[in-house]
């Protein structure tokens, strides 16, 4: 039996996909599970259809990425920690630190696309990875201080 897979399976195929499987395998699990459809004229239009706006969508988000990585291309962000007499902080500089501070200078970023290698524990100057979309990301530098005794 021929059937549209609605979500990516393991070892058969990625959404969208026309796959052949036993009737048994499409009818009493498959199907009922809604992970797939029977391959029928109408379910492949209507498949090509919901696959040709996703791919718009994608489109239009990578080109909001890709305007969003010119305006951080270059930027650099102070973060202030306190920190022992050898500069190490006490705790860590974390994405959710550097996403703040980005909303100061006016940028609005999901803080699961900030990505670091490891935590900052150390004064000092760093690069971090901002992922915009699967296909874009930026650079930024992150300057870490420490906090001035009150």
């Amino acid at each position: 039996m021929k059937v549209i897979l609605l979500q990516d399976l393991e070892g058969k195929g990625l959404y969208g996909d026309i796959i052949e499987v036993k009737d048994g395998y499409a009818n009493n699990y498959l199907i009922p599970k809604g992970i797939a459809i029977p391959a029928t004229k109408s379910n492949i239009k209507h498949i090509n259809t919901i696959k040709q706006h996703k791919a718009k969508k994608l489109e239009r988000e990578r080109e909001e990425a890709l305007k969003l990585k010119e305006k951080l291309q270059g930027i650099t962000i102070e973060i202030r920690k306190q920190a022992g007499e050898k500069g190490k902080l006490f705790g860590s500089v974390t994405p959710a630190d550097i996403v703040n501070a980005l909303e100061e200078k006016g940028f609005k970023i999901d803080r699961k696309r900030v990505y670091m290698p490891s935590r900052i524990r150390q004064i000092g100057t760093y690069e971090v990875v901002l992922r915009l979309h699967p296909e874009v990301s930026v650079k930024i530098k992150i300057i870490v201080n420490p906090e001035e005794a009150g």
